[in-house]
């Protein structure tokens, strides 16, 4: 034991020295973009719109022989036709005082904001720090200049914006029948390429730093995105050393790797860290029960659920709480399959065990078979949105239950925040449940993606709404899910087998009449289009090297699936009809 302890604490300590040199050669620039709309409003103050908020500061190229000074006004939110000055929570506001000196192009910047510049810090680990070149950045849509002689022209004034160098904006693609889901996806595919300025994924401005869950869930949406993997692994050996505080975010770490490995295939990478993975899959707090328990003090502070506290819908902590126990239980499998396929066959045996013996008590104890739901935790009949939707996520709830589950679910509604809102999606979708997840998304309410849109947001925020967080940010990409969801879900792609050897397509009609896009994958774009009328059709085009297992939906009235005129052996399973041979290339299928 003690050797293990020794082993992983070297890995820790030389992903430590690697993260913290990536962190300052993270593949980050400024793009220079110039504003949508410049209006001067009778005081003469000028006001210019950027129209999307973006990290960066302004670059301003006065007349010749200007002097004096002009005061720059920055911000995310506006009221009335002007930058709000005092903005809610911690919705960006801030101003700059810039001296001309003639036609010399100086930079507009605010100072420096001291929480979220941090490296020493005893309350949390340290802030990612920008290239000290750029200057000071900050979110922004709207900048207010007092003071400008004369007019204030397009080509002299440039955002400054950051992003990771690597973006293109080019790499995926979605569109369907219904046009609030196509903006929800947009708002989300620019939330994550948004939030990589700072080279890591960081958890907003407020404090730019890391969090575990915040970085799995923008893994998963930067890999539907874009095509970059070297973001989401800096991020994760960051955190390796700078590890956060609640429960469950320990297991995500192992999350992520799992997620990097099917996304790539690479064990090379996967397997020098994996002795380091172990002190997350918290082993230390497995009692004699064989289930995660909890003390005082973690079941007060550490055991998180769900954050904001006030969105755990009721949730009751006990000693063996659901949620924590569905994250080991999860993250254990994973481990089995990583043990696998590194060859570690003592772990992936010992790992496989354990799971198969915990999830038996697992769902014996915590599983009520009367209402076919879970109970928040051993020695309490109370039942929430939370101790149900994670375990059926990750696929731990009895099969029998799982439709009824799902159903109970949509019906109870976004009793959750937007960091659990991506595993309640997941749960929905896999189990037949999609028009409620799309009912879900785009409600016409305050606990929806709708909402932040019709709200004017154009990057996904910390929560639903100021009410449920005040201190909340507007540049989360925890929010940003959809952006994963919908091709995953309503396009159906995802990798069945590492490195996206072989993909499943499974497309959900969710009461649309068609979708397309193209999501980007290691071996090529794959590219889909489906569309539900009298009976359903699906094109499919697969990269070089990629095969894929095709799961169509049954319609009503479907008799038979058919690809070039000729009909085909299906195999059915629930509602899917299942194509007995892995296909490549280009295929067109219709179930009629």
């Amino acid at each position: 034991m003690q050797n293990r302890r020794i082993r992983i604490w070297i890995v820790s300590l030389v992903i430590g020295l690697l993260s913290t040199a990536q962190a300052y050669r993270a593949p980050t620039h400024l793009v220079d973009q110039k504003p949508v709309s410049i209006v001067r409003d009778p005081s003469g103050v000028f006001i210019v719109d950027f129209g999307c908020v973006a990290f960066g500061n302004v670059r301003l190229i006065p007349p010749a022989r200007a002097t004096g000074s002009v005061v720059v006004h920055f911000g995310e939110d506006s009221v009335d036709g002007r930058i709000n000055r005092n903005p809610p929570g911690t919705v960006r506001y801030n101003t700059a005082t810039v001296h001309l000196d003639g036609d010399s192009p100086l930079i507009a910047a605010p100072p420096p904001d001291e929480r979220n510049t941090q490296v020493d810090s005893r309350y949390h680990p340290p802030a990612i720090l920008t290239p000290p070149e750029w200057g000071v950045v900050l979110p922004f849509r709207w900048i207010e200049v007092e003071g400008w002689p004369g007019e204030l022209r397009a080509e002299q004034i440039t955002r400054q914006a950051a992003f990771a160098a690597t973006w293109d904006d080019d790499a995926a693609a979605f569109e369907s029948s219904d046009d609030m889901l196509n903006r929800i996806w947009e708002l989300c595919r620019y939330s994550i390429k948004a939030t990589t300025f700072a080279g890591v994924y960081i958890d907003g401005d407020r404090e730019r730093i890391p969090y575990e869950a915040d970085a799995y869930l923008n893994q998963l949406s930067h890999y539907y995105s874009d095509n970059d993997i070297q973001m989401a692994r800096d991020t994760m050996d960051h955190l390796m050393v700078h590890a956060t505080w609640p429960t469950e975010w320990a297991p995500h770490m192992i999350f992520m790797a799992y997620a990097d490995w099917m996304h790539t295939g690479d064990v090379d990478w996967l397997r020098s860290r994996y002795e380091a993975l172990k002190s997350r899959m918290l082993l230390d707090r497995v009692g004699s029960d064989g289930f995660v328990n909890s003390n005082e003090e973690q079941i007060n502070r550490i055991d998180i659920v769900d954050w904001p506290a006030g969105e755990r819908d009721g949730y009751l902590h006990t000693r063996v709480n659901t949620v924590v126990n569905a994250f080991y239980l999860r993250a254990m499998t994973m481990m089995s399959e990583m043990a696998g396929a590194l060859g570690i066959a003592d772990d992936a045996d010992e790992y496989t065990r354990r799971v198969q013996a915990t999830l038996v008590r697992f769902q014996d104890r915590l599983f009520d078979a009367r209402s076919e739901l879970f109970r928040d935790g051993l020695g309490t009949d109370h039942v929430s949105l939370h101790a149900n939707l994670f375990p059926l996520a990750f696929g731990l709830a009895p099969d029998q239950a799982r439709a009824s589950i799902a159903g109970w679910l949509g019906n109870r509604g976004m009793r959750c925040s937007v960091y659990a809102a991506q595993y309640l999606m997941e749960a929905l979708f896999q189990n037949e449940a999609d028009e409620q997840a799309v009912v879900l998304m785009t409600a016409a309410n305050d606990r929806s993606w709708r909402h932040m849109i019709e709200s004017g947001a154009t990057i996904t925020w910390e929560a639903w709404d100021h009410k449920y967080k005040p201190n909340q940010d507007w540049n989360h990409a925890w929010g940003a899910a959809p952006a994963n969801l919908l091709p995953r879900f309503l396009l159906g792609a995802e990798a069945l087998r590492p490195g996206w050897e072989v993909a499943r397509i499974r497309p959900c009609i969710a009461g649309l009449s068609y979708a397309k896009g193209k999501i980007p994958t290691p071996r090529g774009p794959v590219c889909v289009a489906w569309t539900m009328d009298s009976s359903f059709r699906l094109t499919i085009q697969l990269p070089a090297g990629m095969a894929a297992r095709v799961e169509l939906p049954v319609v009503e009235y479907a008799q038979a699936v058919f690809s070039q005129g000729e009909q085909l052996e299906v195999r059915r399973l629930g509602n899917r009809l299942i194509l007995p041979n892995l296909v490549s290339g280009t295929h067109t299928f219709e179930v009629r």
